[in-house]
């Protein structure tokens, strides 16, 4: 009886392994904008097959992902409201390439559009046309898997790591505002007030941009939601104002009263150009659409 010998990987044919041992004497990259830690390639030895032992998930793969010579390269529209309809709001890597089409950054996201947009304020001579590649499931080892296998083929085919991903490269990387002082709606809690704190508040929200009014200070939020905004609110770079509605000292009976100022029961709450945006719960989907950037520009 004739033999038939099959090839012991023909079995996994929606992974492919990819080796990273080329890469072991590469310089430390930056993985991106959400990523700001740096690290090195380790070399990896995969021993010969044995059937028996085989077990996948000690293996390095990555998920079929389109490699980066085969993607669109797609040029940067230049308004904001084109971002969503050319990018996807999904999470993945991504690359930017400037008006020579030469590689510039390698990122990863949670929202590909906002990423960019965000790049082509901050450096649009360097953000010119860009390829973007969506991940399924994307925890951080699958997002991890997919930038360094564009970041492999990049490195194989030109010997060289792009600008923005060399280590101590800040360009691509958006700097947090400094920390501003929480705003105070009275002088004291046992001072004489001359107008009435419902006025104070709507003096407050109409004479700044973007108020927050949360539980704690923006250096120490004293909720989950509170941190969560101001977590969004730095990392669109907004400058905001806040104001804590647990400081009985000089925001004095202000929690009961801005409920009624605001017709919203809870906090935090955001006001933008003396307008209720509302919680924790609206800002993180507008954040997550990629659609605080237009709110906080009008």
């Amino acid at each position: 009886m004739a033999t038939i010998n099959h090839s012991p990987l023909q079995a996994y044919p929606t992974i492919r392994v990819v080796s990273f041992s080329s890469l072991q004497s590469s310089p430390n990259l930056a993985f991106g904008s959400h990523f700001k830690s740096s690290f090195t390639f380790p070399s990896i030895s995969l021993k010969p097959f044995d059937a028996i032992k085989f077990r996948p998930r000690s293996l390095v793969v990555a998920a079929v992902l389109k490699n980066l010579s085969e993607t669109e390269l797609v040029p940067v529209p230049l308004t904001s409201d084109e971002f969503s309809a050319k990018f996807p709001t999904d999470s993945g890597v991504y690359a930017v390439y400037d008006k020579n089409n030469d590689l510039q950054f390698i990122g990863i996201s949670r929202n590909i559009a906002g990423s960019v947009l965000n790049h082509m304020k901050s450096v649009p001579e360097l953000c010119s046309s860009i390829k973007a590649g969506v991940v399924d499931e994307p925890d951080r080892t699958a997002l991890t898997q997919a930038w360094k296998s564009w970041m492999e083929e990049h490195i194989k085919a030109t010997g060289k790591v792009p600008p923005g991903n060399k280590s101590g490269n800040s360009t691509w990387v958006r700097q947090p505002p400094k920390k501003k002082s929480d705003l105070r709606l009275t002088p004291g809690r046992h001072v004489q007030l001359t107008v009435p704190v419902e006025e104070l508040l709507d003096r407050l929200v109409k004479e700044n941009k973007v108020v927050a009014f949360i539980k704690g200070s923006r250096s120490a939020p004293m909720c989950g939601f509170s941190q969560r905004v101001v977590a969004i609110l730095e990392s669109e770079g907004v400058d905001y104002e806040s104001v804590d509605v647990l400081d009985e000292e000089y925001n004095y009976g202000l929690r009961e009263t801005l409920k009624t100022f605001s017709n919203w029961p809870t906090f935090p709450q955001i006001f933008v150009d003396g307008e209720l945006v509302g919680g924790c719960d609206i800002l993180t989907a507008m954040h997550e659409k990629g659609e605080l950037a237009d709110l906080f520009k009008k």
